[in-house]
C-alpha cells in the first residue's frame, strides 16, 4: 500500500478499507510495534497424524494471558489508525444516515392474522406482531427481542413458528451467540411461556392440530443436526423418533404448506432422503419417499393428491417429477419438468392453483410459474443486468399471490406480491434510504472476465456515474466460492461511501459457488 499522503481522497478511502481487512505488511507502516503471540509447543494428534500446534493456548478465553494478548492487539490496531479517526466518524455518520432505523416489515397473512416485525430507532432488536383479520385491528406482540435481549449480551432467534390454529408460537433463541437454539413455548392468549423447553434445536413444526411439536436436535459436540424428537404439549415426554448415526447427514423437518404432512428431510452434502407424516396422524407411522442413493439428491413439497419432488438423477441441475402420495416411491415417479445443463432447478413452491420455480440461467435468479395441469410455464421479467429475486413470506396455501423480494446493487430490497394468474407485479413496499440517496447516480454492469483455462467468469460491476473506466479507478473485488452458494448481487447502503469516493465495487462470480448452476460448483471443487 502506498504512503497515505501520495493518495486521492477516493483511494484513500479504498486503502484505509483494504486496511480493515487485511493486517499491515511490515512494522514500518505502524507507529508501534504489533504484539506478537508466544509460541506455546503443544502436540495435536488427530487419526493417527501429530501435528503441533504452537497457537494452541489462544483457545482458552478465560486464560488472562489470552485476555492481555487480545487487550495488546486492540492497543495496538487503535494506534495504527488513530490517523483515520476523523474519516472514520465521517463514513460512520454517513452509513447511519442512510439507514431508516423505526419502520415495520410488510405483513403478511397466515390463518386469519397478519403478521409483521417493526423496529423502533435506538433499538437492537426487532419487535414480532401481529393484528387479526385486518391491519387495522389492535396488535398483538408475540416477541419484543429487546425484551428477550435484557440481561444478556446478545440475542437472536432461529426458529418461530405459530400453531396451526394461532394459539401458541413456538420459537428458538440464542442468548450466547454460538448459535446454539433453545425451544420455547409461549401461550398467545394468555402471554405466559410454557414448560414445554428443549435445548440445541435445529428445526421444528406443528401438527395439524397445534398440539404436537416436531423438532431436530443437533449433537453438542460436532453440531451436526441428528436427533428427531417428537413433544406433545404439556407432557414431560420428549420421544425420539429419528437418529441419523451416518456422521455426513444432518436431519431437518418441516410441515408443508398445504398443512397435510410433515416432511424429514436426511441431507448431505451429495446425498438426500425423505420420509413423510400425515400432520393429522401425529402418532403415525412415517413413509420414506425413496431410499438414499449416494450422490442423488432430491427434496419434496406437496399439493392435491402428488408429491412434487426436485431430483437430480438425471442431471445435476435436477429435474421436477410428482409422485401419488398414496405410492410415492421413484417407480411412480412422472417427470414433469426434465433437467437441462443450462438452467438450475434452485426450489419449488406449491401453492393450491400454481407452483413456482426458483431457477437460475445466465448467473441469474428467476421466477418461472407453473400450471400444474397445463404443465405451461410462464417466467417473470426483472429488467436490470444484475439482481437477486427469491420467495418471501408465502405462509397461504390457497392465494392467487406469489410474494417474493428482489433487490439489486442499486434498488434496495423491495417485496413484490405477484398475481400469479395475470403475471402482473406489485410493489408493497421498499426499503426508504435516507439522507438525499439518488439510485439513478451509478451505473450497474454485467461483465465476463476470461480465466486462464479460458472459461468465462461473469463479474458484476457498481459505479458511479463519471467513473473512469480505464483501470485508473481503484476497485474492490470480492468473491467467494465454495458449497454451491451464489455470490448474488444485493443492496448496501453503506456500499455509496465507497462507490461515492470513486472505487468500482465488484463481485466476481467464481467457480464453487452455485452461479451458473452445479456444474459451476463442481468446477470449483
Amino acid at each position: 500500500m502506498p504512503p497515505i499522503a501520495s493518495l486521492s481522497r477516493a483511494a484513500f478511502t479504498a486503502a484505509l478499507l483494504f486496511a480493515s481487512l487485511s493486517p499491515m505488511t511490515s512494522s514500518a507502516q505502524s507507529p508501534t510495534t504489533p504484539p506478537l503471540a508466544a509460541r506455546v509447543p503443544h502436540p495435536v494428534t488427530l487419526h493417527g497424524d501429530t501435528r503441533p500446534d504452537d497457537y494452541f493456548w489462544l483457545r482458552d478465553k478465560s486464560d488472562p494471558k489470552v485476555i492481555a494478548y487480545l487487550k495488546a492487539e486492540n492497543a495496538w490496531t487503535e494506534a495504527a489508525t488513530a490517523g483515520s479517526q476523523s474519516l472514520r466518524d465521517a463514513l460512520y455518520a454517513e452509513m447511519l444516515a442512510r439507514i431508516k432505523q423505526t419502520d415495520l416489515s410488510v405483513p403478511y397473512r397466515k390463518g386469519g392474522f397478519l403478521y409483521y416485525t417493526r423496529t423502533e430507532e435506538g433499538k437492537q432488536y426487532v419487535t414480532h406482531c401481529r393484528r387479526r383479520g385486518s391491519i387495522e385491528a389492535p396488535e398483538e406482540v408475540l416477541l419484543d427481542l429487546n425484551r428477550l435481549a435484557e440481561g444478556h449480551v446478545f440475542m437472536a432467534i432461529g426458529e418461530l413458528e405459530v400453531s396451526p390454529d394461532g394459539t401458541h408460537l413456538a420459537y428458538t433463541v440464542d442468548s450466547t451467540g454460538y448459535r446454539q437454539y433453545a425451544l420455547r413455548v409461549k401461550d398467545l392468549a394468555g402471554g405466559s411461556e410454557l414448560p414445554d423447553h428443549a435445548d440445541r434445536v435445529t428445526s421444528l413444526a406443528w401438527s395439524a392440530d397445534g398440539r404436537t411439536l416436531f423438532y431436530t436436535q443437533e449433537d453438542e459436540v460436532s453440531k451436526r443436526s441428528w436427533r428427531l424428537y417428537r413433544h406433545t404439549l404439556g407432557s414431560n415426554a420428549h420421544d425420539l423418533l429419528y437418529e441419523e448415526r451416518d456422521e455426513r447427514f444432518e436431519v431437518g423437518v418441516n410441515a408443508t404448506r398445504s398443512g397435510a404432512w410433515i416432511v424429514q428431510t436426511r441431507s448431505s452434502h451429495t446425498t438426500s432422503e425423505v420420509a413423510v407424516l400425515p400432520s393429522g396422524e401425529p402418532n403415525g407411522t412415517w413413509q420414506l419417499i425413496a431410499p438414499r442413493v449416494q450422490d442423488r439428491e432430491y427434496y419434496v413439497d406437496h399439493r392435491g393428491d402428488r408429491f412434487w419432488i426436485r431430483v437430480n438423477d438425471r442431471g445435476r441441475n435436477y429435474r421436477l417429477v410428482t409422485a401419488p402420495v398414496g405410492s410415492p416411491d421413484p417407480a411412480h415417479w412422472t417427470e414433469v419438468l426434465p433437467h437441462r445443463p443450462d438452467v438450475m432447478l434452485s426450489g419449488i413452491t406449491c401453492f393450491k392453483d400454481f407452483v413456482v420455480l426458483s431457477e437460475r440461467e445466465h448467473a441469474l435468479p428467476q421466477i418461472t410459474v407453473m400450471d400444474p395441469n397445463t404443465l405451461a410455464t410462464r417466467r417473470v421479467a426483472f429488467g436490470e443486468a444484475a439482481y437477486t429475486v427469491g420467495p418471501a413470506a408465502n405462509e397461504e396455501f390457497d392465494t392467487p399471490t406469489f410474494r417474493y423480494g428482489f433487490q439489486s446493487y442499486v434498488t434496495p430490497p423491495s417485496v413484490y406480491d405477484l398475481d400469479l394468474a395475470k403475471l402482473e407485479p406489485r410493489l408493497l413496499k421498499r426499503t426508504e434510504v435516507l439522507d438525499g440517496w439518488d439510485a439513478s447516480r451509478y451505473e450497474v454492469e454485467r461483465v465476463w472476465a476470461t480465466a486462464k483455462d479460458g472459461v468465462r467468469v461473469p463479474v458484476t460491476l457498481l459505479y458511479r456515474k463519471g467513473t473512469p473506466r480505464d483501470g485508473s479507478a481503484p476497485c474492490l473485488l470480492y468473491g467467494y466460492g465454495s458449497y454451491g452458494i451464489p455470490q448474488n448481487v444485493t443492496f448496501s447502503s453503506n456500499r455509496f461511501s465507497l462507490v461515492d469516493r470513486g472505487v468500482v465495487y465488484a463481485i466476481a462470480h467464481i467457480r464453487g459457488g452455485g452461479d451458473l448452476g452445479e456444474t459451476w460448483h463442481d468446477a470449483g471443487r
